[in-house]
């Protein structure tokens, strides 16, 4: 047989069995999984219903879900009899250089994707999509943009909603007091003890952490969106076989359904996805 002959023989069987047309040394973060036997998962502590401590204190949620079907599937992809998974906390302060310095593989949260963060971190294929809202008590009665108006507005310093609330109130020629919380958890507190009128966040969120309150009677949502927010997973730059793991776990899990039962446990109390919701499991679930 010529060596033509050989190579084309071994380009079919590879074909056929589903298998890489030629094989690859593993590098990256794939090799590290591989070679440590551990997934360094880093998640939010208090953004529910996305992730946060549950019962017996290890993290639950939407995107806790969603990392647990990624590391599944690279697993399998590994050829992995098993696969520890080591969860670390971020903060809103330092999950991006907690990912860009190696200190944990892949970031699941409440992370948007935005074009300034892709200088430092990847994103993966989209996560969920949500928009900038306002919690406050129920009974607020705020008719419209303009009874923001000198009101007390708590904010996550360094996030995505900081910025995007400053635009709006800018266009909008509106002037409030910011009121800074470290945390989701801190921001409800500030609205329950009345230091401030209400917290902004993303819709989702504050949704999660007013049902999830002591008395979620007690909350309410103002009529009022004022950004757009596409959640991903944060994973290394300069990675791609690793990316490329991640979208494929995340786009079979699109394409099969498998994201129905994670989506109706944390989030069938708010009915239907929406129709923005529903789109990006369709356009993200990517052909193989």
């Amino acid at each position: 047989m010529t060596n033509m002959k050989i190579v084309f023989s071994a380009l079919l069987t590879a074909l056929v069995l589903g298998g890489p047309v030629l094989g690859q040394d593993l590098d990256g973060t794939l090799k590290k999984i591989k070679t440590s036997g551990t997934f360094t998962i880093g998640y939010r502590e208090a953004a529910p219903p996305f992730s946060f401590p549950g019962p017996d204190k290890r993290p639950v949620g939407y995107s806790i879900d969603i990392c647990m079907h990624v590391a599944s599937s690279i697993q399998k992809q590994l050829g992995m009899e098993n696969l520890k998974l080591n969860w670390v906390p971020v903060t809103a302060e330092n999950r991006i250089q907690m990912v860009a310095q190696g200190k944990v593989d892949i970031e699941c949260g409440t992370t948007t994707i935005t074009l300034s963060r892709q200088e430092q971190v990847d994103f993966s294929l989209m996560t969920f999509i949500d928009g900038g809202g306002l919690l406050t008590t129920a009974g607020t009665n705020w008719h419209g943009i303009a009874d923001l108006t000198d009101k007390r507005i708590a904010v996550i310093p360094g996030t995505t909603t900081e910025k995007a609330l400053a635009d709006f109130l800018k266009k909008e020629f509106i002037t409030v007091q910011i009121v800074k919380v470290k945390d989701h958890l801190e921001g409800l507190a500030a609205v329950e003890k009345g230091l401030a009128d209400a917290f902004a966040s993303d819709r989702g969120t504050l949704a999660g952490i007013a049902i999830t309150s002591k008395d979620p009677k007690r909350f309410a949502l103002a009529n009022v969106v004022f950004s757009y927010e596409p959640y991903g997973l944060m994973v290394r730059r300069n990675d791609p076989a690793f990316r490329l793991a991640v979208n494929r776990a995340l786009a079979g899990l699109y394409r099969s359904g498998g994201f129905i039962p994670i989506y109706e446990r944390w989030f069938g109390m708010f009915g239907k996805p929406s129709e923005a919701i529903q789109a990006m499991y369709i356009l993200n679930g990517l052909p193989e």
